[in-house]
């Protein structure tokens, strides 16, 4: 079936996951890494596959650099959750020097092998004071839980067809297959109900099939994962006479504080045989710039190295746009064969002002009159203050890289005029102060004790990687104190 998807996405542009959402529930505003999906795994289900850890430093930038806010937890909180969603999803990975990668377990799996070219590109970015190393995935370099081994096939983003990319689908379907739950698909929950203790009582769903019918769940406790979007935005619907802004908004920060960060990004022609096209998508990675040390300006920014086809293909015209036709336009084509080019991004910190913010937009409804969210990024002063240092100084570590390898730069690009931000997280973020916090360290509400928001939602910033891993973390050390609190209750 995943093959036929992946053809059928190939051939003709074919969503591979059709029925991921509801056509009427969508969203409004600044909506950069918004998605309708509403399918159970959400976004995992058509991912990259990448699975970087934050670094120390995301957790305590006030207290570090003054800029921001903490954490109320640390990395080392974190650090088995990390290894437990790594060992449960199958990362393959390697360390990178212990001092800018720490880490108390290996990984699950070996490193997926790099090819020639990134190799190549290793060498390049060593001889630029710059330790780099294989990029964490969900894509399995060895069997796996019943999952093969990655075949490069490069389409990673939107479907595996092997099996070998990790998808919430693995993990659902065992559960359901050994009966330990029970999945209640097509329907969506659209309010959450409370008694007058403020405990949740029960929710409140319709199916998407028959709009008309309405369900009722109810339990002793309630686990809301809906992600950065639809997490606050239930939780915004579930307005009543005694919480007339919303369940778990004593502090007004339901839906504020959406975070995510910002790249900056260069193509770099070097004289390198580059040969791309083999698990394209694989890059290398380093957490050098990520623990910078001592700053007179907040810039911190991960690295990332592609091999890259930019520039390859045969053309019409030259640099200086002269006609090429037959063998003169083959000579160039030939000259430009023979140097390789590498892809390099850095995705830098951006700090989130209270006003970037999810709020209920009446002028849009789904089916049954529900409004939709309306998503507002923006950065905080400082960040906006700082963005053209950030700039300026991830173009200037690009230069001194092309000079070192006698490259040129040949492309820049940036994200610092989009609207929107990256890898988002925020809405329902964690604190030990109710008054300036939605939930606590392990995602349980201040105002609803039997209420726990688990995920991305749960951030207070965004650091500057890919935040999955870090969501799954947050989910499991979450589901690990909710567990405890029933053992002890027994």
């Amino acid at each position: 079936e995943r093959y036929e998807r992946r053809r059928r996405w190939q051939a003709y542009g074919e969503t591979p996951w059709p029925r991921d959402h509801i056509d009427d529930q969508n969203a409004l505003g600044t909506a950069y890494g918004f998605s309708p999906s509403m399918n159970v795994g959400g976004l995992a289900m058509h991912w990259g596959g990448v699975t970087p850890r934050y670094s120390p430093e995301d957790f305590h930038v006030r207290s570090l650099y003054g800029v921001g806010d903490d954490w109320p937890i640390s990395y080392e909180d974190l650090d088995p959750f990390y290894q437990e969603a790594e060992e449960r999803i199958g990362i393959s990975g390697e360390q990178g020097p212990p001092e800018l990668d720490p880490r108390g377990k290996p990984f699950p799996m070996p490193a997926l092998p790099l090819s020639y070219s990134l190799q190549q590109l290793k060498d390049w970015t060593a001889k630029a004071g710059i330790p780099m190393w294989s990029q964490p995935s969900a894509k399995n370099s060895v069997p796996y839980q019943g999952r093969g081994v990655c075949q490069r096939c490069d389409s990673c983003y939107p479907i595996c067809p092997t099996g070998a990319k990790y998808s919430p689908d693995f993990t659902f379907d065992a559960l359901v297959r050994d009966g330990r739950i029970a999945l209640h698909t097509n329907t969506l929950v659209r309010r959450l109900h409370t008694d007058a203790r403020g405990r949740i009582t029960h929710a409140t769903a319709n199916a998407t099939s028959g709009p008309e019918r309405e369900t009722e769940y109810r339990a002793k406790h309630f686990v809301l994962a809906a992600g950065f979007t639809w997490s606050p935005h239930l939780l915004l619907l579930s307005k009543s006479a005694r919480y007339p802004d919303g369940l778990a908004n004593r502090s007004g920060l339901v839906g504020k504080y959406l975070c995510g960060h910002r790249n900056v990004a260069a193509q770099i022609r070097l004289p390198l045989q580059i040969f791309p096209g083999i698990n394209a998508q694989h890059s290398l990675v380093t957490k050098k710039f990520m623990r910078p040390g001592k700053l007179d300006k907040y810039l911190r920014h991960d690295l990332r190295v592609w091999e890259s086809a930019y520039g390859s293909e045969p053309r019409l015209r030259d640099d200086k746009g002269e006609v090429l036709f037959g063998d003169a336009m083959l000579a160039d084509w030939r000259t430009r064969a023979k140097a390789g080019v590498a892809r390099v991004r850095g995705y830098y910190d951006v700090l989130p002002d209270k006003h970037s913010e999810l709020t209920l937009d009446a002028s849009a409804k789904n089916r049954w009159g529900d409004p939709m969210p309306n998503l507002q990024f923006r950065d905080a002063p400082e960040s906006v203050a700082l963005r053209g240092h950030s700039e300026d100084s991830l173009r200037a570590l690009f230069r001194e890289m092309a000079r070192v390898g006698d490259g040129q730069v040949i492309s820049n690009e940036s994200s610092a005029n989009d609207i929107g931000q990256e890898h988002p997280g925020g809405g329902c973020r964690m604190g030990s102060n109710p008054e300036t916090s939605v939930v606590d360290g392990f995602g349980r509400a201040h105002d609803h004790e039997n209420l726990v928001i688990a995920g991305a939602p749960t951030n207070v910033t965004a650091s500057c990687c890919n935040g999955t891993l870090t969501f799954a973390a947050l989910g499991l050390r979450a589901a690990s104190a909710l567990g405890a609190s029933y053992q002890s209750a027994h």
